[in-house]
């Protein structure tokens, strides 16, 4: 069984830091691209982040470029978002999800992921 489970969100204030984590089970997680993607109320879900399978190519949403930093460590199944410069439109709930197998790139549409966590609140006031 696949379990995705998102850890580290919270309440910050503008400008802070926060460290998500998304700590991967039953599946080879070296296998797969992974992605962060967020949605905050009455919004459709959005890709924030993307890690090729081996960690070496990252993607990212251009209104996150210089701020987000999206990794991953395959020897510990767990993947990272390293968030600063936090603007209140960052707030959301943001999700970890897994391509589909034997995708190399990390897509950016929802639907070609397999996998989901169940998501971590991000909070940032003004």
């Amino acid at each position: 069984q696949v379990q995705l489970v998102e850890s580290g969100g919270g309440l910050v204030q503008a400008g802070g830091s926060l460290r998500l984590s998304c700590a991967a089970s039953g599946l080879t997680f070296r296998n797969y691209a992974m992605g962060w993607f967020r949605q905050a109320p009455g919004k459709d879900r959005e890709f924030v982040a993307g890690v090729s399978a081996s960690g070496i190519n990252t993607y990212y949403t251009d209104s996150v470029k210089g701020r987000f930093t999206i990794s991953r460590d395959n020897t510990k199944n767990t993947m990272y978002l390293e968030m600063n410069s936090l603007k209140p439109e960052d707030a959301a709930v943001y999700y970890c999800a897994a391509s589909k197998f034997g995708v190399a790139t990390p897509p950016a549409r929802p639907n070609e992921y397999r996998y989901w966590g169940q998501g971590t609140q991000v909070t940032v006031s003004p």
